[in-house]
């Protein structure tokens, strides 16, 4: 599943970025990532009833379910014909409406985006909120839990492909890399998956990063902005 060329922002002064946090992590460990072993790695409290309460803040779902006992997560590659972050890959999301809660709007864009439905998913916690180079919305990421694997129904106005992958595919060794970008004179550490047929990177690499680290029990060697080049 090849998708259109994605513009990356490289600038010249990139250059190799550390370690994945689970660099160290044995491979026999990195597999059999089970619903049962990850969700409650993954579960953290949230509050349901936030609305949105800032300009342009958005919400989007990591929604994983099980096959053949290893976890799966549910990616988008961003129609082409939209104005921002064209052709990226992403999780299913969106912008806030009206007074809907943070998480309904996760839930919402799910399923007008691949056809998720609602009541299919349990909200089981949250990845940390970020913010993009290019938009001054604030992201707020939900992990959820389905009970079977979707049948996935793209809009085209939105998505130009879903997809899934196994979380242990995302840990083979190879797949996750990291860059030092500097941008504005500070140093940015930036993540990149390298998937057959695309690449994850952006805020979505840098939640599933996040994401990938807590499973495999390594949050705390996650790689973090390290301030101005010399």
């Amino acid at each position: 599943m090849t998708g259109p060329p994605q513009i990356i922002p490289r600038p010249p002064s990139a250059r190799p970025g550390p370690p994945s946090p689970w660099a160290d992590v044995p491979a026999a460990s990195r597999t059999g990532l089970s619903l049962q072993r990850v969700r409650p790695l993954l579960s953290t409290p949230f509050d349901r009833g936030r609305g949105a309460d800032v300009v342009r803040e958005s919400a989007v779902l990591a929604a994983l379910f099980e096959d053949d006992g290893e976890s799966r997560i549910i990616l988008t590659r961003r129609a082409s014909t939209l104005r921002s972050h064209t052709g990226q890959v992403a999780f299913p999301g969106g912008r806030v409406e009206g007074h809907e809660t943070l998480v309904e709007a996760a839930l919402r864009e799910a399923s007008e985006e691949v056809g998720i439905d609602p009541a299919g998913v349990d909200v089981i916690g949250t990845l940390t909120p970020l913010m993009t180079f290019a938009s001054p919305a604030t992201i707020n990421p939900f992990v959820g839990v389905l009970g079977r694997r979707p049948t996935l129904r793209t809009s085209p106005a939105e998505v130009e492909a879903a997809y899934d992958v196994a979380l242990a595919d995302l840990l083979v060794e190879g797949v996750h890399r990291t860059e030092r970008w500097e941008i504005d004179g500070a140093v940015r550490v930036m993540d990149f998956f390298d998937l057959p047929d695309d690449i994850v990177w952006g805020a979505t690499a840098r939640m599933l990063a996040e994401l990938l680290a807590r499973v495999t029990g390594t949050a705390g060697r996650a790689a973090s902005d390290e301030g101005t080049l010399p």
